[in-house]
C-alpha cells in the first residue's frame, strides 16, 4: 500500500532541502492555489525534471496563445477522461469549475464532452483532441481543415495538439504511478 504522505505510489521524496528557486515557486503555490499540488511534489524528487515538466507546462498552459486558459482546461479534461486519468480529471476538471463558473460544464466534460453545451468551436476543437488521443495516425488534413473553418489558425492548431499530447503524456505517467490529487481539488468550483 502506498504511504499516502508520498504524492505516488513510488519512494520518491522530495528534494531537502529544495533549492531556493523551487521553494519560492512551491511558495507562489501555496498563496495562489492553498496547496502545492501533488503533480510538482511527484517531481520535486530530481529538480531538473520538476523544471522541464513546469517550464512545459507553464508555456502550454499559461503563455498568451489564441486558446483561452479555460480552452486549453478543456483539452486536458477530454484528454484525462478518455485515458481515465483520475489526477488530470479531479485537477482539470476543479480548474474547468473554475474558469467557467459551471460546475455543469466540468462534470459533462469529466464524464462525455459530446453532453456538454458546447458551442461549434469548442466542439471542433474536443472532437480533435479526442481523436488525437484515440487515433492520432488517422488525423488528417481535413480535421485540420474542420478547425480553420470554426476560426482557429494554424497557431492555434499547434497549441491544441501541444496541449493534448502533453496531457496524453502526464495521463500515462500519472496513472502509472498512482499519482493522487490534493483533497482540496474535490470541493473547487462546486
Amino acid at each position: 500500500m502506498a504511504d499516502r504522505d508520498l504524492p505516488t505510489a513510488l519512494d520518491l521524496p522530495m528534494t531537502d532541502p529544495l533549492p531556493a528557486p523551487t521553494q519560492k515557486y512551491f511558495d507562489v503555490c501555496t498563496e495562489k492555489l492553498g496547496m502545492i499540488p501533488n503533480v510538482l511534489r511527484a517531481y520535486a524528487f530530481d529538480i531538473d525534471k520538476l523544471d522541464a515538466f513546469t517550464g512545459m507546462y507553464n508555456n502550454l498552459m499559461l503563455a498568451p496563445s489564441g486558446l483561452s486558459k479555460l480552452e486549453r482546461e478543456m483539452i486536458a479534461v477530454v484528454v484525462s477522461s478518455i485515458n481515465k486519468c483520475f489526477y488530470c480529471l479531479v485537477a482539470h476538471g476543479a480548474a474547468v469549475r473554475v474558469l467557467s463558473g459551471d460546475p455543469k460544464l466540468g462534470e459533462a466534460l469529466v464524464m462525455n464532452y459530446r453532453v456538454a453545451d458546447l458551442d461549434g468551436r469548442q466542439r471542433a476543437m474536443l472532437d480533435f483532441t479526442a481523436k488525437m488521443t484515440t487515433a492520432s495516425a488517422t488525423i488528417e488534413e481535413a480535421d485540420r481543415q474542420s478547425l480553420r473553418k470554426v476560426g482557429f489558425t494554424d497557431n492555434d492548431i499547434w497549441d491544441i495538439a501541444n496541449v493534448a499530447g502533453f496531457f496524453n503524456m502526464t495521463n500515462r505517467v500519472a496513472s502509472a504511478t498512482d499519482m493522487r490529487p490534493n483533497d482540496d481539488y474535490h470541493a473547487q468550483g462546486r
